[in-house]
């Protein structure tokens, strides 16, 4: 899928894996983030991506000219879900607006696991 942005120059249009790159490598910057995760449906297990397949974990889909993403992340244990959560939506939102030049309608974060960090 791609968004498509109609300018005076002319056209352009950005693929969702471009997106998704640019928000994984945001999330990843996050304090708490461990890791993108990915859900395999046939062994029920959840596995930590390494850091070449951070688009992986990341879900983007655009409706009405608007981004929404969805995470899926592993995060350290002992921190605040909601204040790990709540930096991740907010960086990753300025970021990617900032890359696309588009609005991010909605932020969806699904924690994975939970991760001991030495």
């Amino acid at each position: 899928m791609r968004a498509k942005m109609n300018t005076d120059l002319g056209n352009i249009s950005l693929d969702t894996e471009a997106i998704a790159q640019v928000a994984g490598t945001e999330a990843m910057e996050c304090f708490g983030v461990v890791g993108m995760a990915t859900y395999s449906v046939r062994d029920g297990l959840v596995r930590l991506l390494k850091k070449e397949s951070l688009s992986h974990g990341i879900n983007v889909d655009i409706v009405d000219n608007k981004i929404n993403l969805d995470f899926h992340v592993i995060i350290a244990y002992g921190v605040s879900i909601k204040a790990v959560c709540d930096n991740l939506m907010s960086n990753v939102k300025y970021r990617v607006e900032e890359f696309s030049g588009m609005e991010v309608g909605r932020i969806n974060v699904f924690i994975e696991g939970v991760r001991v960090i030495d």
